[in-house]
């Protein structure tokens, strides 16, 4: 049970960091979709997969 609950805690608090994030970028145009991809990446691997999608972002434009 302590898994799951652990688990869900990384699910919406990764929401929540893309979330304050996109309103943190939507005046410089570069907001990351709010997805199942994108918040499961987070969810995993931190703050730096955040960094990376930003630098795809970047790249891709």
């Amino acid at each position: 049970m302590k898994k799951i609950m652990l688990i869900i805690k990384r699910i919406v608090l990764s929401y929540f960091v893309l979330y304050g994030y996109n309103l943190i970028a939507i005046n410089f145009n570069m907001v990351i979709p709010i997805n199942i991809i994108t918040v499961a990446l987070i969810a995993v691997l931190g703050v730096p997969s955040l960094l990376a999608l930003l630098l795809l972002k970047v790249v891709a434009l």
